[in-house]
């Protein structure tokens, strides 16, 4: 069973979100404009309706848990698929850990969190002062950063864009008496992203390059079998690998088979180590483990970690052994 994968990215945007708006400080002023007093203004996860359900159940608010206004709230209502910010889905970023490996993520899928905003005062003039504490900050956008991957080191700039704003006025009652409540409507779009797993990534430790003049069918290829199969090779037979020699993906022409390693030549198709090689007449049977070109090989490079128990977050250098053929 595979390991379930979960980053908390939705959770870390909708946290983000409200924190910008949570420490807005509303002032009421006498009529002199002297300071009366100032508050912070409350902030909460909740949906429009649910606090227009309690307010409307005590509109007083006399009862002995109270609801205090003003107070902001707000909900996460959709998350879309942003086409316009789609990265390459195929490409992996890659870092070390503390444990000297190294992990690896995809790049991750653009998505667009539409959040909503709302601010419920009891009078006009407290929802102005906190909607201009508010609106400078969005030009429509503001950009905070967020470390969304600890592990891998991400930190994205996320933009937060405000699309509109609104509002509307609950006024039961005769049209002498005061708004009963005012209800800001501010709606966001948070340009963010979602994460897929990480998984650990072998670490490669040994580089073997063969610098080779040119592979042909005529050229002379021996191949390295494994001890285990049946049979032996003839010289002269045809060898394949497929089910049959009429149906077969690859095919050659022995030179000679030798201390399990078979030359062959005349090479038509390409052939794998994990399928098992046949002998036409012979019936011989063995898969091989790798190959050489004889003797079209010019220079093999050989390279290590130095030393060979590096690991990505230690210093290292590289050992390079260059062998030519001839070894001149």
């Amino acid at each position: 069973m595979s390991t379930p994968t979960y980053n908390r990215i939705i959770r870390k945007l909708t946290v983000a979100f409200g924190d910008l708006f949570n420490n807005i400080t509303l002032v009421r002023y006498n009529e002199d404009l002297t300071e009366q007093e100032r508050f912070l203004v409350p902030i909460a996860y909740a949906s429009q309706e649910m606090y227009l359900i309690r307010l409307q159940g005590d509109p007083d608010l006399d009862k002995k848990v109270q609801m205090t206004l003003p107070r902001l709230s707000y909900v996460l209502n959709g998350i879309n698929y942003d086409y316009s910010r789609k990265q390459i889905t195929n490409q992996k970023n890659f870092v070390s850990n503390a444990s000297g490996g190294v992990i690896a993520q995809y790049n991750p899928v653009p998505y667009d969190f539409d959040f909503s905003l709302y601010l419920y005062v009891r009078n006009i003039e407290d929802g102005n002062q906190v909607i201009e504490h508010i609106l400078p900050f969005f030009t429509p956008d503001y950009t905070i950063k967020l470390n969304l991957i600890p592990e891998m080191g991400v930190v994205k700039e996320v933009p937060i864009v405000l699309k509109n704003v609104n509002y509307s006025v609950q006024d039961e009652g005769n049209r002498d008496s005061d708004p009963r409540i005012v209800i800001w409507t501010l709606n966001f779009t948070v340009k963010g992203f979602i994460f897929g797993a990480t998984s650990p990534v072998n670490i490669i430790r040994n580089s073997i390059t063969n610098i080779l003049s040119g592979v042909s069918e005529t050229d002379n290829i021996a191949f390295n079998m494994n001890v285990t199969g049946t049979g032996t090779y003839k010289d002269g037979e045809i060898v394949y690998q497929g089910y049959s020699l009429a149906t077969a993906t690859a095919t050659a022409k022995v030179l000679y088979y030798s201390n399990n390693i078979l030359h062959v030549t005349e090479i038509q198709g390409n052939f794998v180590s994990s399928m098992p090689i046949y002998g036409a007449q012979s019936n011989a049977k063995y898969t091989f483990t790798s190959y050489a070109v004889v003797p079209l090989q010019l220079v093999k490079v050989n390279i290590v970690p130095n030393p060979t128990n590096a690991t990505p977050n230690s210093a290292y250098r590289y050992t390079t052994t260059i062998t030519e053929y001839p070894n001149i």
